[in-house]
């Protein structure tokens, strides 16, 4: 990485930290810094831009379509505009578009229409952040959030959701680690990224065995 690239990767820390003080907890400054922590150990043993890539998980949440009702253009225009005011080259900022315009999870019948070792990299580096520990305490803050139950044994987790019923659920938190959270192990593409995926799905199973062993008093 050069010193304009250098200086690109710094002012867009500043304007992410700016631009996220007051987000909601779980897709804070600190999300975005530690995604961008994973990225540097993921891309270690990867083949990519590391420009690129740090550029995406820097301002792949920097507007998150579930903060503005729904609407998945704003957080890549975010990006678009901000690239061009630090004179970041067109092409560049096309791919990083593209990262956080496929980035998230929408739903399990959802099949993504872009690819890239880069995105290959942010993403894995996101969604390890959506497991484990880190992954329950966001998971239960978001549901907070949104004024969710914590379980309700007579709502199933629905596995089959389109993309548009997964945007609009209003399910207890807890199902969300069946409708997402746990299929995330199996959808990782770097080597690094399944391994701790790995660990920090167990992690998920070992809590949600004693969530229930509480929730019907067995302990």
């Amino acid at each position: 990485m050069n010193k304009e690239q250098a200086k690109h990767i710094e002012l867009t820390k500043a304007f992410v930290k700016n631009t996220l003080a007051e987000a909601e907890g779980g897709h804070d400054w600190f999300h975005i810094e530690r995604v961008y922590r994973n990225c540097l150990l993921i891309s270690k043993h990867e083949n990519v831009d590391d420009y690129i890539v740090a550029l995406g998980a820097l301002l792949h949440d920097i507007a998150d379509s579930k903060f503005h009702n729904g609407d998945e253009a704003v957080g890549p225009q975010r990006a678009r505009e901000f690239l061009l005011e630090i004179n970041v080259d067109t092409i560049v900022i096309e791919h990083v578009e593209n990262i956080i315009k496929h980035i998230s999870f929408k739903g399990g019948n959802h099949t993504q229409s872009f690819s890239s070792p880069e995105l290959n990299v942010v993403q894995d580096a996101d969604r390890l952040d959506a497991l484990g520990a880190i992954g329950i305490a966001r998971t239960f803050n978001y549901g907070g959030f949104k004024n969710q139950k914590l379980y309700d044994p007579e709502i199933p987790p629905k596995l089959d959701m389109t993309k548009e019923e997964y945007k609009q659920s209003k399910a207890p938190t807890i199902n969300h680690f069946y409708e997402k959270l746990l299929l995330l192990k199996d959808r990782m593409h770097t080597k690094t990224g399944k391994k701790l995926a790995l660990e920090r799905h167990r992690y998920m199973e070992e809590f949600l065995e004693r969530f229930y062993d509480e929730w019907h008093s067995k302990i």
